[in-house]
């Protein structure tokens, strides 16, 4: 998604609101005030627009057999800003009605299958009600992230005030699609310069993807110290048991066709800014024309005694988190740190484990995110406003955690998740500019001082529009999408400025927080809803404005919150303490 936040004026959001709720029944309508009929069968009430499934005239291979028809409602059934899931026979798909005009897309969002009905729709878009993702109804490709993959779209006609879609069957049982790449036309092993990524995360990959989208063919080479391809790291700490191959991105073969290269086990240890090139542990030594850099973190160090008794983890593969679940099955495992990491893995344990205490700095979890309003699971033993002091074994194994006020706790197995650092160390005599904590600086465009050398994901400071352009780190996986995407296109002169909510999300003890905005700094929080039923909203304020929300059971109201903020609108902090929060309800789903 194109374009810049600007300093947004104060305006009434529930008046404004009102147009993204149901929008006025009158275009798209014949002088009679019926739904104009489609004479074609044309993609989504447009032409030209839609997946490849569909967009086009039937090829040959195309057999009548292959596709789905059923006429699904009667015109006057949807009203303008409505969605509904309906049922084609060989499978569901998502049916929009706005401007006058239908339009039908997979009813799933690729990235952890959520409903998108029960999502936001505004002004062309779909929004999906878990992470945020935003998919444009017309074409079904992806706007804003979480995920890789777009939708596919089907078609739609008219017919006797009948609504009839018609969905080729393949595309309407995966539900996503991969949009068209190119694949890379030099030679693979010659030594002439090319793209280098120091990733393999998702900022490195949608980085990858994109310059393949858009119709890049040079070399595309992804290096990461891992030992796996890409995978979802956000899913280690919720579930102990994925295995690598379960969590993968994209698979070996995906990667092959596009000529995206990708070297494992390659830990970068120097940036030569001069010679443009990259050197790493094992010697290899390779030059760029770009070089993406989104290393990404790792664990900020503690000190303790007995650092060499086993079974202690920092969570950073599935090997780790296998082995956590392996160990910590009827046994006592400590959890060192209240991140939503270290948090998230306690919450995975309170059915495997024996017992299950947690260390803390902080008087209670979350307090420099959520704040003190919130409600803890009674599974898990608390220790806050304490620091480990030892770490004691037999025979190497370990056994107990003793903490610096003198409290021992049994343990078999112990996870580190006290916060990180940037992975950047090994650019510090590259010349780049880094700030005293490590991270890189870049602009807007995701350039660092260097030329040729861009950078995104956890390692960077970059400019966010809605603080007037100040340099902020939001490590968020959804983040980590969005330096990818703006990075690519700036690499090939298509620069584009970032435009994005930031979205995170965190699930424990059955339930699932949602967060959208960027809350640092606030200075008061309004709660609407029951904290003790868990069923909530938190609006963060930051003088007279909302700029971040937090809900649990509240859904879609984070999607609804993130999509007034990304359309440049102010949410006031009056709006927010009547009590009377239903303007922001989504109402426009069945």
């Amino acid at each position: 998604m194109g374009g810049c936040f600007s300093k947004p004026k104060p305006v009434d959001v529930k008046v404004e609101l009102s147009l993204l709720d149901k929008e006025k029944e009158v275009d798209g309508l014949s002088p009679n005030g019926k739904a104009s009929p489609f004479a074609d069968c044309r993609p989504n009430g447009a032409l030209g627009h839609g997946s490849d499934d569909d967009s086009t005239p039937l090829p040959p291979y195309h057999k009548p057999r292959d596709y789905v028809e059923a006429s699904v409602c009667h015109v006057k059934d949807l009203e303008n800003g409505q969605m509904r899931e309906v049922d084609l026979g060989g499978g569901r798909a998502l049916l929009i009605k706005e401007h006058g005009e239908f339009s039908a897309l997979a009813h799933k969002c690729p990235h952890y299958g959520a409903p998108l009905v029960k999502g936001v729709l505004s002004k062309g878009h779909v929004r999906c009600p878990w992470h945020g993702a935003c998919f444009n109804i017309a074409t079904g490709d992806i706007e804003d992230f979480p995920g890789l993959d777009s939708l596919p779209t089907f078609q739609v006609r008219v017919e006797k005030d009948k609504v009839i879609i018609r969905a080729n069957k393949q595309a309407l049982q995966s539900q996503k699609r991969s949009k068209p790449m190119s694949r890379c036309s030099a030679v693979i092993n010659s030594s002439t310069e090319h793209y280098l990524f120091t990733a393999a995360g998702p900022a490195g990959l949608v980085c990858a993807e994109t310059l393949r989208q858009e119709g890049f063919t040079d070399r595309i080479v992804l290096c990461t110290m891992d030992r796996h391809p890409p995978y979802d790291r956000t899913k280690l700490s919720k579930s102990l048991d994925n295995t690598a191959e379960q969590l993968r991105l994209r698979s070996l073969e995906f990667l092959q066709d596009y000529d995206i290269e990708l070297l494992t086990e390659k830990e970068a240890m120097a940036v030569d800014v001069k010679t443009r090139s990259v050197t790493f542990e094992d010697g290899l030594r390779m030059e760029y024309r770009r070089l993406f850099i989104a290393t990404g973190s790792r664990p900020k160090p503690m000190s303790f005694k007995g650092k060499d008794v086993r079974n202690v983890f920092h969570l950073r593969t599935p090997e780790d988190a296998n082995s956590i679940g392996r160990l910590a099955n009827n046994k006592n495992a400590v959890i060192v740190g209240t991140s939503f990491v270290g948090m998230e893995v306690a919450a995975a344990l309170t059915d495997k484990a024996h017992s299950v205490s947690v260390i803390g700095i902080e008087s209670v979890p979350f307090k420099k995110a959520l704040g003190e309003s919130h409600n803890e699971a009674n599974r898990v033993k608390f220790y806050m406003m304490n620091e480990v002091s030892e770490m004691i074994g037999h025979h190497g194994q370990l056994k107990e955690v003793v903490l610096k006020s003198g409290k021992v706790l049994r343990a078999d197995v112990c996870v580190i998740g006290a916060g990180s650092v940037p992975s950047t160390g090994f650019l510090k005599q590259s010349g780049l500019h880094m700030d005293s904590k490590g991270f890189i600086t870049v602009n807007k465009m995701m350039q660092t001082n260097v030329e040729g050398v861009y950078a995104g994901g956890d390692v960077v400071m970059f400019p966010f529009p809605p603080r007037n352009n100040k340099k902020v780190n939001i490590p968020h996986w959804q983040m980590a999408h969005v330096h990818g995407r703006v990075a690519a296109l700036s690499m090939i002169g298509q620069a584009t400025e970032m435009k994005t909510v930031p979205y995170f999300w965190s699930a424990m003890f059955g339930k699932t927080i949602r967060y959208a905005g960027y809350g640092d700094g606030f200075d008061d929080v309004i709660i609407q809803g029951d904290l003790d039923e868990l069923r909530f909203v938190a609006f963060y304020t930051k003088s007279e404005e909302v700029v971040a929300v937090a809900s649990m059971n509240y859904d879609p109201i984070v999607s609804r919150v993130a999509e007034v903020l990304g359309s440049g609108k102010t949410i006031k902090k009056r709006d927010v303490e009547t009590g009377d929060i239903s303007w922001l309800i989504d109402k426009g789903s069945q």
